[in-house]
């Protein structure tokens, strides 16, 4: 398998932050996957990039047999405990270990801009019965709040050493593979209840933090707490998250 380092490193060495630190999906996203993709307990549904299952465990309740697939192997040994219903699969999306036409739909959650994309749909495609549903989803810090705009500044999110998902035209991307039929597009928002420990997580999660020295992680962990010591102990990291689908041809 061959993953992206920064990925491999960083999401390696933070499974358990990322647990802790991510936030959900919006029950309303998920809700209107399953029934656009019309999923229920004859469909295969292949979560792709797993990760920690954030979203494979959203899907359990639709009823369908559920393969994650997932190339970090912390990643994986986390998810088969969180979410003991899915199939755990080591895999990358440039060469998926299913047969070709065998799968319902393929969902990709925070994840897709880590692919080689031509690849990654070549692949996607191959696996995907005609007919059979692709989705996209990221959450996105909603940095129209002033205390989420420094934060991401703290975290050199505009200098970041990774792929950028923000401003891709995906629709462009997705039909000019002749593959599938044009793709919908809706946002939700979604409010992640934290504390300040969960908020250094979600920091430190991130796949470039992840792989600095720990005197730099403790430096921005810090920042991190004082940006927020004022704060509530409990209080609302806010997202926005967008939602792409489409159907093989």
């Amino acid at each position: 398998m061959s993953v992206d380092d920064v990925a491999a490193r960083g999401f390696g060495s933070a499974s358990d932050a990322y647990e802790r630190g991510r936030p959900s999906y919006p029950d309303g996203a998920v809700q209107l996957l399953v029934d656009e993709l019309a999923l229920g307990a004859s469909s295969i549904v292949v979560d792709l990039a797993a990760g920690t299952g954030k979203l494979t465990r959203l899907l359990v309740p639709s009823g369908a047999r559920l393969v994650a697939v997932e190339p970090v192997a912390s990643m994986r040994a986390l998810l088969v405990e969180v979410v003991p219903a899915a199939a755990v699969v080591a895999a990358t999306a440039e060469e998926l270990a299913l047969a070709s036409g065998s799968v319902d739909a393929v969902m990709v959650a925070q994840a897709f801009h880590w692919f080689r994309v031509d690849e990654a749909l070549a692949e996607v495609a191959r696996v995907l019965r005609p007919g059979g549903g692709m989705a996209l989803l990221w959450n996105e810090r909603d940095e129209s709040v002033p205390w989420v705009a420094e934060l991401s500044s703290l975290v050199r999110w505009d200098q970041r050493p990774v792929p950028p998902y923000e401003g891709i035209d995906w629709r462009a991307a997705v039909a000019a593979t002749g593959n599938f039929h044009a793709m919908a597009r809706a946002t939700f928002t979604i409010d992640q209840e934290i504390d300040a420990g969960i908020l250094v997580d979600r920091v430190l999660s991130t796949s470039y933090v992840a792989a600095w020295p720990a005197p730099d992680q403790d430096r921005l962990a810090g920042e991190v707490r004082r940006l927020v010591a004022g704060f509530p102990e409990r209080f609302v990291l806010p997202y926005r998250t967008t939602v792409y689908w489409c159907r093989r041809r």
